[in-house]
């Protein structure tokens, strides 16, 4: 536990202002030592890329109990922070919520992403219902003794057209991160936000470390870093160029064995 909170402290001091912490996401224990090895500074998984590994769709279809044990293969695996997009964290109630979390952090996580819509209904929850659930996480971590990164995520942006992403709905995020803060959250995840001005704006005004997820089309990890982001995410991104190389090479293996015993 000691180990584990000493982790937790290094992660949280990673998220820096103009100095972002670059996360690139992975889904086992095997992506993770490939991903240390090139340099990383903390391991992030992606709730995508870990149930798509394990033959499941997104949106908590992984079962926790299958999800906890292939946090415990990554954080057995390497000797860094790590942290786990934890979705909307596997609970109904603020009450499951906690529950469920404290769960992940005997897992040995340091770090948790906590989404705000309400999954299958393509909706985001009023801001206070969603701060409620970020302040049973934030109570659940307390009560471990783990200084956990709560990164609390709004889905605004990412579920809406680039074109909708005006100043009400920056304003609205803005709610969103205050309440967040208010509730115990460590950072602010904006996924789907590509708008530099937005960007900036955001993380001006943020009472939390900003956390942006690069796609295709967003600003540059430099740019980002000029705006003020504090932390970087690549999201499935790094499974799903993987899974495309795989399937092109065993595409082309099977294609060459055929050619062969013709």
């Amino acid at each position: 536990m000691s180990a584990q909170r000493d982790r937790a402290a290094l992660f949280g001091r990673l998220h820096v202002r103009g100095n972002p912490l670059v996360l690139f996401n992975i889904w086992d224990a095997g992506s993770a030592l490939i991903v240390a090895r090139a340099g990383a500074r903390a391991i992030a998984t992606g709730s995508w890329s870990v149930a798509a590994a394990h033959g499941y769709g997104d949106g908590e279809q992984l079962p926790l109990e299958s999800l906890l044990a292939a946090v415990r293969e990554i954080v057995r695996a390497v000797d860094l922070p790590v942290t786990v997009d934890f979705e909307t964290g596997y609970g109904s109630t603020p009450e499951m919520v906690g529950e469920s979390v404290v769960r992940v952090i005997d897992a040995g996580v340091v770090g948790i992403n906590l989404e705000d819509q309400v999954l299958g209904e393509g909706r985001i929850r009023p801001v206070g219902e969603a701060a409620a659930r970020v302040r049973a996480a934030r109570r659940a971590a307390d009560g471990a003794g783990v200084p956990v990164f709560l990164n609390a995520r709004t889905d605004l942006f990412l579920r809406s057209d680039r074109a909708a992403h005006d100043d009400s709905m920056l304003d609205d995020a803005l709610r969103r991160a205050a309440a967040y803060a208010e509730a115990g959250a460590s950072g602010f995840f904006a996924p789907g936000l590509f708008d530099e001005a937005a960007i900036g704006r955001l993380c001006a005004a943020s009472p939390l470390p900003v956390n942006i997820l690069a796609l295709p089309g967003a600003p540059s990890a430099r740019r980002l870093a000029e705006l003020g982001v504090a932390r970087i995410s690549h999201g499935p991104g790094p499974y799903r160029r993987t899974a495309d190389f795989l399937e092109t090479a065993a595409r082309q293996a099977f294609t060459t064995e055929l050619r062969g015993s013709a």
